[in-house]
């Protein structure tokens, strides 16, 4: 069993960026291909000031090239990249060149516009870039020219279970990190990817967008609109996260797609789905239910319901049509989100089949359900 579920009462353990990890093995190399001396463990600075140190997995020096290994250490948070190898290769550059990057096996490169990067070039964020020069500067006590190399094991495998190949980063993982440091459980690589995926689409031009709350309802929303696989955003529960990022980077239309309990929480004023932050008010569903004409019984058995679904199959079977009702309680929180920005909502809600049962906002849809 896992210590976080042996000890449940002990604090959660931070952990380090690939861009932290990425740093550590770069320095440690360009000190050996300087000195011929791998420093083990290394040390590095943190944007914020920290200084923690790194054991060496792997070492190698030869050729006008020196190579160093980082086991990735994400604490206690579920990160996909957690125990990966990820490594630098440095050789030095031409005089007055700088510093520049490469990418390795498992780490991709940047196909679409949109991102903190320009197309063509390796997914290797600005922060953790200037993580690395900064530390190769630290060791040889000013400017720099090297070219450095950044690699992960079986990375092109890790990254088909990430967002990178909808925001066109292929062949492999993103060094990505702002601060250097894994909060458990933040989520921070989610919100990354769902901003990532707002500025992909607005770099390629699409004037549409869908943000689903699981595969179902993007696959649903996908057939429903026709929309390609970079205007789909997969918001989680995040749905909160992902409106305020479109305030501030607007795209014209914005469709929030979802199952029945994640936009019934929504309708009740959630912007955060996660069950850990409640469950829906039942009571509230069967008042909503008597608004729109359902009787006592009706609601009785709703406020009873074991759970969502099965109160609108209550419903449904009362000939109440809750699903607009609730879409459109979930447009009225959804859109003061995204207030003054000029975007054009919409909200769909989807059952387990995919079908259609409930819709609110601009445009209007035309469908047979």
């Amino acid at each position: 069993m896992p210590q976080a579920e042996t000890e449940p009462n002990r604090p959660l353990r931070h952990g380090w960026t690939t861009g932290a990890c990425a740093t550590a093995a770069a320095k440690a190399a360009w000190a050996a291909l300087t000195t011929g001396h791998f420093p083990d463990p290394v040390e590095i600075r943190l944007p914020r000031g920290e200084r923690p140190a790194f054991a060496l997995a792997e070492t190698g020096l030869g050729d006008g090239s020196a190579m160093a290994a980082v086991v990735k250490d994400a604490g206690d948070d579920p990160d996909v990249t957690h125990g990966a190898l990820v490594r630098a290769w440095v050789r030095r550059g031409a005089p007055g060149s700088g510093v520049h990057f490469a990418a390795g096996p498992g780490v991709g490169m940047v196909t679409l516009p949109g991102l903190p990067i320009p197309p063509g070039e390796p997914a290797i964020n600005p922060v953790p870039r200037a993580m690395v020069r900064s530390a190769l500067e630290e060791v040889s006590g000013g400017p720099v020219d090297a070219l450095v190399t950044i690699g992960i094991d079986d990375g092109e495998e890790l990254a088909k279970r990430t967002m990178n190949p909808r925001l066109g980063i292929l062949g492999g993982l993103s060094v990505l990190g702002t601060t250097g440091v894994v909060v458990p459980y933040s989520c921070s690589a989610w919100i990354h990817s769902i901003h990532r995926g707002v500025d992909v689409a607005r770099g390629i031009g699409l004037t549409h967008v869908a943000g689903a709350t699981g595969d179902a309802s993007e696959r649903a929303v996908a057939r429903l609109y026709g929309l390609p696989e970079q205007a789909l955003i997969d918001m989680g529960d995040f749905v909160g996260g992902m409106l305020k990022y479109l305030r501030a980077h607007p795209i014209p239309h914005v469709t929030v797609a979802g199952g029945i309990a994640k936009i019934t929480k929504l309708a009740q004023g959630r912007l955060d789905l996660h069950s850990r932050r409640g469950t829906v008010d039942m009571q509230a569903l069967a008042a909503l239910a008597r608004e729109l004409g359902g009787d006592e019984a009706l609601a009785a058995r709703i406020a009873a319901a074991n759970t969502t679904p099965q109160a609108f199959a209550h419903a449904a079977a009362a000939g109440i049509a809750l699903g607009d009702a609730v879409a459109e309680r979930a447009r009225a929180v959804a859109a003061a989100v995204v207030e003054g920005s000029g975007i054009a909502l919409d909200v769909v809600i989807f059952d387990r089949d995919g079908a259609l049962i409930g819709h609110a906002g601009s445009p209007p849809l035309n469908l047979r359900r």
